[in-house]
């Protein structure tokens, strides 16, 4: 199963916490049908780690360059990794 998966890791800067970025993603990775979680972390960034079909990711990596309305994307840190498996749904995690 996981073969015909990716995974995409993912780091976002800009204005990105306390404006609803987290409940964002995990809407739209839900609708995709992906595994993963998403995160702020401590630096005042968000961490997504994504899990599905490359196209869906893709879809969701577009997504994460517009964001919600009221914040400011500054840029994405994208990297594609092999699927793990590791994930049963898509949630959101403890600040790291």
């Amino acid at each position: 199963m996981t073969s015909i998966f990716s995974c995409l890791h993912a780091v976002i800067d800009g204005r990105v916490q306390g404006v609803g970025f987290r409940m964002f993603v995990l809407e739209k990775a839900r609708s995709l049908q992906l595994t993963g979680r998403v995160r702020n972390t401590i630096s005042g960034q968000v961490e997504v780690t994504a899990e599905g079909p490359r196209s869906q990711l893709e879809t969701l990596l577009e997504d994460l360059y517009r964001g919600p309305r009221g914040s400011w994307v500054e840029s994405v840190q994208q990297e594609w990794l092999p699927a793990s498996g590791e994930y049963d749904s898509f949630e959101v995690s403890r600040t790291v």
